[in-house]
């Protein structure tokens, strides 16, 4: 075998490695969620936006700190209230009276990973100055456009819709989070674990980064290079057509939710060790990837979507 061919499998070897042990370090705080950890992961290496919406104290929080310490990434909150403003956001420009200039002053937005928490207590307003930052990577404010760093995630936590105090997230926000997870309560085990041992942030704080923003660059390359197949495209073009010609959706999923799904799947498959995708990696990833795109013709807000993606999944058969 040629001396690079040997260097390349030792460094796929060796981030394979890293990507477990960020998994298992994951585990060791967030009790009994091995899937929505692994699908968090997926989420990120896949250049992906990432939303938790579950019922507080269950865990959305330490998740987002938790990625962000594991990836060895500068993380910033931005708690949103009904009274955040987009500068708050974005940033303002400050006047200099020895200057006689405006010096701008970014906001918590040129962070690594941001993690915006309870997204939808904020006014539509807010939300949107985000927009501009999840698609573009980068923002424009004062008349002139700055990048932000890379890589750059957003991790946003949501309360339920049905309570109180909520403004729901439009289509076109939710289009720009590649997944949608939640985290319910734990099982008896591990809910038992937790009461009895130490403080989940104590914990945290004691935990180091597995991984560099070089490396986790390495590994989101790694994913571009996972093999698709023609069966595995002909699979994802007959979810998305079908979605678009049954009668049980309101609208079907769009050209950018396949190229979603199809990234997650790769991410999925190299988190299993695979340098190819097979049906099962789409199969794994479609909920969390079209759950909160999917809507049925009698949808009212009730929080379809996973219903709806299983449904997805039983009415197609792998090519």
């Amino acid at each position: 075998m040629p001396i690079q061919g040997k260097q390349h499998e030792i460094t796929t070897a060796l981030m394979n490695n890293h990507l477990e042990q960020i998994v298992q370090q994951a585990g060791s705080i967030i009790l009994g969620k091995q899937r929505t950890i692994r699908l968090s992961l997926a989420c990120l290496l896949a250049r992906g936006h990432l939303l938790i919406e579950d019922l507080p104290g269950v865990g959305k929080t330490t998740l987002a700190h938790l990625l962000a310490r594991l990836l060895g990434l500068h993380y910033q909150r931005i708690q949103f209230t009904s009274d955040l403003l987009p500068a708050d956001i974005i940033g303002v420009s400050v006047y200099n009276r020895e200057k006689g200039t405006f010096h701008f002053h970014p906001g918590p937005i040129f962070s690594q990973l941001i993690l915006a928490d309870e997204i939808n207590r904020a006014t539509p307003k807010a939300q949107s100055a985000l927009l501009e930052a999840m698609e573009e990577r980068q923002i424009t404010a004062e008349g002139k456009t700055r990048p932000l760093p890379r890589p750059f995630f957003v991790i946003a936590t949501q309360n339920p819709a049905h309570q109180i105090g909520t403004f729901p997230l439009p289509e076109s926000q939710l289009d720009r989070f590649l997944m949608r997870v939640d985290l319910g309560y734990p099982d008896r085990r591990s809910e038992r674990e937790l009461l009895a041992g130490q403080d989940r942030r104590t914990l945290l704080e004691q935990l180091a980064p597995c991984i560099n923003p070089d490396q986790l660059a390495t590994l989101q390359q790694q994913v571009d290079e996972v093999y698709l197949s023609d069966a595995i495209l002909d699979y994802c073009q007959a979810l998305l057509e079908f979605s678009r010609t049954s009668a049980r959706f309101n609208h079907g999923l769009s050209p950018r939710a396949g190229l979603a799904l199809l990234r997650s799947a790769r991410a999925w498959a190299l988190l299993a060790g695979r340098s190819q995708v097979l049906p099962e990696d789409l199969q794994a990833v479609l909920p969390s990837v079209a759950g909160h795109r999917l809507h049925s013709t009698s949808d009212t807000g009730g929080g379809e979507g996973k219903a709806l993606a299983q449904l997805l999944l039983e009415s197609v058969a792998i090519p």
